[in-house]
């Protein structure tokens, strides 16, 4: 594939996960994003954390997480959205609980828009 299909690609990926980001916040009322633009900045974000701190932590906590048979992967979610909240200004998360939904929710409107930040590259 070509380059710019590429980064058309991503762009596409990139609205459309800040698209989730919106629903999500209005389904939760513990999450706030400020503009369509923050959004973006968080799908971003979370989809740049996934690919960097995400391995390493998984890594790091192999044992509890197959103490918790796989469980723990939500606590790691979790603590990455948060990680996001603290990082970028207009996004706001009231507590682990709430990122912790807010993580089940937007994987499961990621998963219905066909949004695939930070994980493996579709065909």
């Amino acid at each position: 594939m070509s380059k710019s299909k590429d980064v058309v690609n991503i762009l596409i990926q990139l609205v459309l996960g800040g698209i989730a980001v919106l629903l999500t916040q209005y389904l939760l009322p513990g999450v706030v994003v400020d503009s369509f633009l923050t959004a973006i900045v968080v799908a971003a974000m979370i989809a740049l954390l996934n690919i960097t701190v995400k391995p390493i932590l998984i890594f790091l906590t192999i044992p509890i997480t197959l103490v918790t048979l796989g469980l723990f992967l939500l606590v790691i979610n979790a603590l990455l959205i948060l990680l996001a909240a603290e990082i970028i200004p207009g996004f706001l998360v009231n507590g682990f609980w709430w990122a912790l939904l807010f993580g089940l929710i937007l994987g499961l409107i990621n998963s219905l828009l066909g949004v695939s930040l930070g994980g493996a590259p579709r065909p």
